[in-house]
């Protein structure tokens, strides 16, 4: 979310300087990909500082005078705004869960089993309330998905297939395992990747910023994951989710004809750069 306010806000003329505790931008999406898109962010003006973290604010006038901790010592900053865009908790309080005994961990999270019911029977949960990552899409098809299992139904919810979106300009989304994370699993991967500078439809768009990164397994060729930064990167993903959910291989997706020009092309360049078939590069 700071991340997207600030993207706005600095394409709106304001100067932006983002405060990071980590010592990366996204720390749980993809490295590579994260760093692509904090470059894109640099070159439009936004200034950030990682391993730092805000100890005070006051409100002085009409100006924020903001304590900075880095690496053991303090300074201080003025500026306009300050926006705390850390963290989220679900809002349970008078949902009368725990007067029922429905079972809730410290934060206020109800407890809920693999298919979203909850310590006390018929009293199902799903979504902001639940363990998990607070995405408004993944809420929606838990809901679907609860309400297929109470009228017997075979409702699933395949979480490795949820995609991420992050709103700035340019875009970034991801679904799946990271490169690194892959590689951390022990799984012997190979990957592919396309650059939106090779594009036509991009070029002609003038959005050269950013590519398209699928990750496979390197024996199967089954698609792990994908990352992508660039223009309507929230679009895009969405081929790359249902081919995880088929159980696709990249070659399944370089093997499909892609309209020109087009940006979804990138994608298929670069489910061929997964086999090294890269064609427009």
């Amino acid at each position: 979310i700071g991340l997207e306010l600030g993207s706005v806000w600095r394409r709106l003329g304001s100067e932006v300087h983002v405060l990071e505790f980590m010592d990366r931008i996204l720390p749980g999406m993809d490295r590579a990909s994260a760093l692509m898109l904090q470059r894109a962010l640099e070159k439009q003006g936004i200034k950030f500082s990682f391993g730092v973290s805000a100890q005070k604010a006051v409100l002085e006038g009409e100006h924020v005078r903001l304590t900075v901790a880095h690496g053991g010592e303090s300074r201080e900053e003025e500026c306009d705004v300050v926006l705390v865009a850390v963290g989220r908790r679900p809002f349970t309080e008078g949902l009368g869960a725990r007067e029922l005994g429905v079972r809730m961990d410290e934060q206020g999270r109800i407890q809920v089993d693999e298919t979203w019911r909850t310590s006390v029977p018929g009293i199902w949960a799903i979504g902001d309330v639940i363990p998990g990552p607070m995405l408004a899409h993944q809420a929606e098809e838990e809901g679907v998905a609860a309400v297929e299992r109470m009228v017997g139904r075979a409702g699933h919810g395949a979480y490795e297939c949820v995609p991420s979106v992050v709103y700035t300009w340019p875009e970034f989304a991801s679904v799946g395992l990271s490169e690194d994370d892959a590689k951390a699993g022990g799984r012997e991967i190979a990957v592919g990747t396309f650059p939106f500078l090779a594009n036509g439809r991009a070029k002609a768009m003038g959005e050269k910023d950013g590519q398209v990164k699928i990750v496979a397994d390197a024996r199967t060729d089954r698609i792990l994951g994908a990352h992508i930064v660039g223009p309507r990167a929230s679009d895009l993903i969405a081929e790359l989710v249902l081919a995880m959910e088929l159980g696709a291989s990249a070659e399944d997706v370089a093997r499909s004809v892609h309209a020109h020009p087009t940006l979804p092309e990138a994608v298929k360049e670069a489910a061929l750069a997964v086999g090294k078939r890269a064609i427009h590069l």
